[in-house]
């Protein structure tokens, strides 16, 4: 399960170079159940049309993060951000009935773009038709009624599932589904799809994992891009920032909500456990084991030491609600799409990968032992 981050994303592309270098070349995916939510979904999409190819896929997908700019996911240019600011007050003035393109501050069409020239839809097709994919999920969610939606491919045996706030659609995904699981709230656009309006997956996300326990995963890889978070040693006072506030909620969209569920699973093993232990059948409940890679690294920290990468025109616009390159904020490192911070994040993953790496073997049931 890859988990939504923005540009942090760069991070799972790492861990998964260093989980291909555990299996043989030409391996297909050693998991066959995708999910995905925000730029994860991107990620998974991307790694599910090379699912016979575990190798290949990682490669692909590496080769797209590591000469990452931010032209290729939301327009930076000058004229291009007046425009499209522009274009929102105007908008301001309209009446509420008629039809608009939806409000945002960034126009993430070059995304849109690119989608279409990673990911191949007719290959995932393929590959869950041939086995080599057993479910491909892309989670979104839905701005009408607050439920968090997962769109989901795959075999003919799964069925629909609706729980308290949260669905899954078996449907056709295309790019506008990824667009609208990656659509970050108020950053980039709403995305309409079937008459409703959907963004950013981790909104509203109160079970992220909802969808690979419905689609009967046994285990659960979560590869993370929340880090963790270090107290301030001098604990010092003084009044957040607008900019630190604006961060400090991206961080709790992308983060707290996986975090309170896999303490519930934990629980839920541990029932599961003291059952076992009893005697006592227990034909509702089934165990499921989650191995976790995240980073320990501050990425607020390296997003800031890159910041002058990002292009003029979006600095500027960050400065005008208090963020630099010196701002306590983490909103920079969701948005720095930019070659140098991507390359570092995705060697810092594979560290990380390569770190857990006797684990990640023993939790994927490779076989042999690990390369070391």
């Amino acid at each position: 399960m890859l988990t939504g981050g923005g540009a942090r994303a760069a991070y799972q592309v790492g861990v998964l170079k260093g989980i291909a270098t555990l299996v043989p070349r030409a391996h297909p995916l050693p998991f066959r159940i995708m999910c995905g939510t925000s730029a994860g979904a991107l990620n998974a999409s991307a790694m599910a049309c090379y699912a016979s190819n575990f190798h290949l896929a990682v490669k692909k997908l590496e080769h797209v993060w590591a000469n990452f700019s931010t032209d290729q996911v939301y327009r930076s240019s000058n004229t291009e951000l007046v425009g499209h600011l522009l274009g929102r007050v105007g908008r301001l003035f309209q009446s509420e009935t008629m039809e608009n393109p939806a409000s945002s501050l960034f126009d993430n069409q070059p995304l849109r773009e690119l989608i279409m020239k990673v990911v191949d839809f007719k290959k995932i097709d393929r590959h869950i038709a041939n086995g080599y994919l057993r479910a491909l999920s892309v989670s979104a969610s839905c701005y009408n009624n607050g439920h968090s939606i997962s769109f989901y491919e795959g075999s003919s045996h799964y069925r629909d599932w609706q729980r308290s706030k949260r669905r899954g659609i078996r449907t056709r995904l295309t790019q506008e589904h990824l667009m609208a699981s990656a659509a970050i709230p108020l950053v980039f656009p709403a995305i309409e799809i079937q008459h409703q309006f959907y963004g950013d997956g981790a909104i509203h996300q109160i079970s992220p994992l909802s969808a690979p326990i419905h689609l009967g995963a046994s285990k659960i890889l979560v590869i993370g891009v929340d880090e963790a978070h270090m107290e301030d040693p001098l604990n010092r006072h003084y009044v957040p920032s607008s900019a630190a506030i604006a961060g400090h909620l991206l961080d709790t969209i992308f983060a707290d909500t996986l975090n309170s569920d896999l303490e519930r699973l934990q629980r839920i093993n541990e029932t599961i456990r003291q059952l076992d232990k009893a005697g006592i059948e227990h034909p509702q409940l089934r165990r499921i084991d989650t191995l976790i890679v995240k980073p320990e690294l501050d990425f607020n920290q390296l997003a800031h030491k890159h910041f002058l990468t990002m292009p003029k025109s979006v600095r500027r616009l960050l400065s005008l609600i208090g963020i630099d390159q010196d701002t306590p904020s983490s909103i920079v490192s969701y948005l720095l799409f930019e070659k140098p911070y991507c390359r570092e994040l995705i060697q810092i993953g594979y560290q990380d990968a390569m770190r857990q790496r006797e684990d990640i073997h023993h939790f994927l049931e490779l076989g042999g032992r690990p390369i070391t």
